[in-house]
């Protein structure tokens, strides 16, 4: 049973701080070295210095840059930039953005509430990509050290009951508290939510419903680990305290404001690569279409092999190929029976995914890539903008670009529904959720009321 309660949510002083287009970030695990120091430089309390503070080369167990973000925390309640909400609180939230599919601008609506965290192999949040170790223990370090929960997981349930879609009704007739365009053309509305009628009928809708982690499956992770530290120091008798919960974005998939972006596979180096020996290879697999590079268009050079390759993955798996030096684009279509041969073992649900056929056929039988390989971020590079990608490859920044269509939403369902899980960056939720809209602070002796 899913189980949401509101809580006492840690924000900006909207009225004191003013503009939050200063303040606010994208999840740290987005965010280049460049962007780092763009962030840092754009306002002395943006939640960089929170989330993804700078190293230093004098780094010491009593000073470094998770001590240094608690530090930071610390002296911005005490200053008043951060408040905590005297009462309970949803946060309702609108996220105005356009994916450039030419369909124009839409809105993704999200809540985001307390959500108790399940043991792993429960049914009831359900993972849906692999996870790293690296990765959690480095938000484990800044979970403990600040005591707060500073983004959030990213979560999708069926709303049948249509609780983000009836309170959007209702918010927009209402100022948002807070409210700025972002600087990636993005713009953001929140209304605090405290009505206590809403939160028992919230509650009512989603605890018979899975929550499938669309994003944040590190963050989520995390959050289990650090409940078990604190259950192993104050107890876990009792399933309120504020350690047994996570904060979440919940959205409905079903809501035409969500877009799942491709995530495309750049190989960095190949040594000494030959495309027709490659071909001929694929050629076991795929059957192989090929267009001509356009010699001028910018950006738009790669919009028919877009439009091809969407089209050819209707009903099919179907790959983008495109080399370093190459005057074509190839589309690599799944011949019939191919993935049965090969993965007799694979479950179905898996069999269906272009980044599983990619990875199984392409990057192993193909190019003979190892699983060290494959988790190798230094030879591997994702990008989900094909134009981008494109260019990478033809300015030898990148050798090869293996082109995707978006993983479908009721792909993901399925993956998530049979407990398997999908390579990482399977998926890419677009846009991202925003950091510094609400901050969740932990204190193992505060108790959640759940409605």
């Amino acid at each position: 049973m899913a189980i949401i309660a509101p809580f006492r949510g840690l924000t900006y002083n909207f009225k004191k701080l003013g503009d939050m287009s200063r303040l606010v970030a994208p999840p740290y695990d987005v965010i280049n070295e460049q962007e780092q120091e763009e962030y840092h430089n754009a306002h002395p309390n943006n939640v960089i210095r929170l989330i993804l503070g700078r190293k230093r080369s004098s780094d010491s167990d009593s000073d470094n840059r998770y001590i240094r973000s608690a530090h930071e925390m610390k002296k911005w309640e005490q200053e008043a930039i951060l408040v905590r909400s005297e009462m309970p609180a949803m946060y309702l939230t609108a996220h105005d953005y356009d994916p450039g599919d030419g369909k124009g601008k839409r809105t993704r609506w999200g809540l985001i509430t307390l959500v108790r965290i399940e043991d792993e192999g429960s049914k009831v949040i359900l993972p849906h990509e692999k996870t790293f170790s690296a990765h959690k223990d480095d938000r484990l370090k800044l979970m403990k050290t600040c005591n707060a929960q500073l983004s959030q997981v990213f979560g999708l349930f069926d709303d049948t009951s249509n609780i983000i879609s009836g309170c959007s009704a209702q918010a927009v007739k209402a100022e948002p508290d807070a409210s700025f365009n972002f600087r990636d053309g993005t713009s953001h509305r929140m209304w605090i939510i405290t009505d206590q009628a809403f939160f028992k009928k919230a509650a009512e809708a989603i605890k018979d419903k899975s929550i499938f982690i669309a994003d944040g499956h590190h963050r989520y992770e995390t959050s289990r680990n650090f409940r078990n530290l604190m259950r192993e120091k104050h107890g876990s008798s009792e399933g309120d305290k504020a350690y047994n919960y996570v904060m979440m974005y919940l959205s409905d998939m079903n809501d035409k404001g969500l877009t799942i972006l491709a995530t495309n596979r750049l190989i960095k180096e190949y040594g000494a690569f030959d495309g027709d020996s490659f071909l001929r290879k694929a050629g076991e697999y795929f059957a192989i279409d090929e267009m001509p590079v356009p010699k001028q268009g910018g950006g738009e050079r790669c919009f028919e092999f877009g439009k091809t390759l969407e089209a050819k993955g209707q009903d099919n798996s179907a790959i983008g190929f495109y080399y370093h030096d190459s005057d074509r684009y190839f589309i690599l279509s799944l011949l019939p029976g191919a993935m049965d041969r090969e993965e007799e073992a694979l479950h179905p649900s898996l069999k269906k995914l272009d980044v599983i056929v990619l990875t199984r056929l392409i990057l192993n039988n193909c190019l003979g890539f190892t699983k060290e390989d494959l988790d190798n971020d230094r030879l591997i590079k994702y990008v989900s903008n094909m134009a981008d990608s494109i260019s990478l490859v033809e300015s030898g920044d990148c050798r090869l670009a293996f082109l995707l269509n978006p993983t479908r939403i009721e792909q993901v369902r399925d993956v998530a529904g049979d407990f398997l899980t999908m390579p990482r960056k399977s998926t890419f939720f677009y846009p991202k959720v925003i950091s510094g809209l609400v901050f969740n602070k932990i204190d193992p002796y505060e108790t959640i009321k759940v409605q």
